[in-house]
């Protein structure tokens, strides 16, 4: 077997180990499901163009989710100038949300960005408050204060309801 077509499995493999949990990180930062596909592809193309070396598989899987997460805050970010040009049109998620997380969508909007990261990765996707921390390049406190701010958000929004 040529390195080529050892590299490819090598990318299949890791496109099946990773690629459900980031497109789900993905859709719950942008609750698009165009646009959560197409994080995750760019996500996947970074990864073959630059073939980072990773101490373990820990290691490897932090970097596929901050590189997801930067992903999904950039597309976010160009919304916003889209909506600055366009703002007598909406911006509404392309695909409908599968049911069950059009609630998750709902309660996930009302939490600030910052917020809605350490919600997503500690919550939805289990990491432990440190590995949220390294995957998002914040102290351990900063991690536990977003969480615990994020917590009092959602608390007041359904006193609210």
């Amino acid at each position: 077997m040529d390195n080529s077509a050892g590299s490819k499995l090598n990318i299949e493999a890791v496109y099946k180990l990773y690629a459900d949990m980031l497109y789900r990180v993905a859709l719950s930062e942008l609750q698009s499901d165009m646009d959560a596909q197409d994080a995750v592809q760019d996500v996947f193309i970074k990864y073959m163009s630059t073939t980072p070396g990773f101490k373990d598989s820990e290691h490897e899987k932090a970097w596929f989710l901050r590189v997801t997460v930067n992903r999904c805050h950039d597309i976010l970010r160009h919304r916003k100038v889209r909506l600055k040009f366009h703002a007598d049109s909406e911006i509404a998620p392309d695909t409908p949300a599968p049911k069950g997380q059009v609630e998750l969508f709902e309660t996930l909007s009302a939490i600030p960005e910052k917020y809605k990261s350490v919600v997503v990765l500690h919550c939805l996707e289990g990491l432990s408050l440190q590995q949220t921390a390294d995957v998002l390049k914040i102290s351990l406190s900063a991690a536990k204060m977003r969480l615990k701010r994020a917590r009092d958000i959602l608390r007041e929004e359904e006193k609210d309801v």
